[in-house]
């Protein structure tokens, strides 16, 4: 790795973390706003897919050497980054709940 390199992802590593909290500031102040933290989560997850589907697979490996530090790296510091969704049944914990204080209301 060349001084230019070590220097960028000093530099990466400084502005990761000031990044994250900028967006969980963001999602924060939109605390109970259902609509804009999905709009938030669908943003963030539209912008792994662009980096993924783009800038991250141009530049994968085409030697072993780099394919190993790749791999070693993706054992060591966490694994393969992923961008979970929500499942349904997830989403609908609440809705029993919701639907009989309705329920209830329309009845009294």
């Amino acid at each position: 790795m060349n001084l230019s390199n070590e220097l960028d992802t000093q530099t990466l590593q400084v502005k990761l973390p000031a990044l994250k909290t900028e967006i969980w500031a963001l999602a924060n102040s939109h605390k109970g706003d259902t609509l804009t933290l999905l709009a938030l989560l669908r943003t963030l997850e539209e912008a792994h897919r662009e980096i993924r589907d783009s800038l991250f697979q141009d530049s994968l490996p085409d030697n072993r050497q780099t394919l190993y530090a790749l791999l070693k790296d993706i054992e060591e510091l966490g694994g393969w980054p992923y961008v979970a969704r929500m499942k349904l049944r997830s989403l609908l914990t609440n809705f029993p709940e919701a639907f009989s204080e309705d329920e209830s209301k329309e009845n009294a």
